[in-house]
């Protein structure tokens, strides 16, 4: 009996080479988005990180050279210039810290003067008990200056005499004089240096320490006026509320300008919507000059488009006749 053979060799699949090549690609741009995701994520952090670390040494310079002028006021020469070079070392370009470091620097290299003995008879100061009813009739005049003068000669005539009550004039008069400084005069250097000597006979109340600190970010805000915009904004607003002014300029129309200014910027940078904001806000303390409402008209238009006008077409509807019954005769 014959049998009829067949192909009995097994049947191999015919496998599809470019499903695992798709797979494969789709896989790796699935990577690739992932780490450029990773990477533009990581540059964003490391942006703001450098910005905030930008900020606080502005700050930590803008302190340094309070504390250098200070120094300088008390003859400590050495003290202000080792605080500018520590400035220089961080911002070259920092407001002011070269005059006063080339001021110091004359200051260390002059000649100690020889004192030539006075053949004058010795002056007849008033007795310690007279100066200090003298100072006590001056902190009630609330002459400050005179005070602190009177208050010197005492110590200058008996250290000893009424040493308590003495430290306690000088804190009231140095933290009263600093005080109408910043607040009557706009000399802020002036009240805070007169606060910081107040400190020594005793803590600063919390409302003439709010005052210094308040003055020392109007000056490092005032450092940064007309060279970054967006910095002496940063400053100012938080001393908003103080009342301060330096004498030229009270920190309500620093504000004004700051913010006509910074917008201006955002302008230019094509950033019309924060633009907008810091105008309003610049509306808020006064009119806008007339650069500053050019470029509020121009981002206002950019930020809030007009709405495109839709004109209505005319639709008319025919309504077919039905034909009545035909009458036939």
């Amino acid at each position: 009996m014959s049998e009829k053979l067949g192909n009995t060799e097994p049947s191999i699949p015919i496998r599809k080479p470019w499903r695992g090549r798709a797979f494969l690609f789709n896989a790796l741009g699935l990577i690739v988005i992932l780490v450029l995701a990773l990477l533009a994520g990581y540059g964003s952090g490391i942006s703001i990180r450098r910005n905030n670390e930008s900020s606080t040494i502005a700050q930590q310079l803008g302190e340094q050279f309070q504390y250098a002028l200070v120094d300088i006021e008390f003859k400590r020469y050495e003290n202000a210039r080792q605080r500018l070079d520590f400035i220089l070392a961080h911002d070259p370009n920092f407001p002011g810290v070269q005059e006063k470091l080339t001021q110091v620097l004359v200051l260390m290299n002059q000649p100690t003067p020889t004192v030539t003995p006075s053949l004058s008879p010795t002056p007849d100061f008033t007795g310690a008990e007279q100066a200090f009813a003298q100072a006590q009739q001056q902190i009630a005049a609330q002459d400050w200056p005179g005070a602190i003068g009177t208050l010197d000669l005492i110590r200058k005539l008996d250290p000893a005499y009424k040493a308590g009550q003495v430290d306690g004039m000088y804190y009231f008069a140095l933290r009263n004089y600093g005080y109408d400084l910043i607040t009557k005069q706009g000399n802020l250097e002036g009240g805070i240096y007169h606060f910081t000597l107040a400190e020594r006979f005793g803590t600063l109340d919390r409302d003439a320490n709010g005052l210094r600190e308040g003055s020392r970010y109007y000056l490092i805000g005032a450092s940064f006026w007309e060279l970054d915009w967006a910095q002496a904004l940063a400053y100012f607003t938080q001393v908003a509320g103080y009342g301060l002014w330096d004498g030229t300029m009270t920190v309500s129309e620093r504000l004004h300008i700051a913010y006509m200014r910074y917008a201006d910027e955002l302008v230019e940078q094509g950033q019309y919507c924060d633009a907008v904001t810091n105008y309003e806000q610049a509306q808020t303390l006064g009119a806008l000059d007339a650069a500053a409402q050019e470029g509020y008209e121009r981002a206002f238009r950019e930020c809030y488009p007009p709405t495109p006008e839709i004109t209505p077409t005319l639709q008319i509807t025919v309504t077919p006749t039905t034909p009545g019954p035909t009458s036939y005769p």
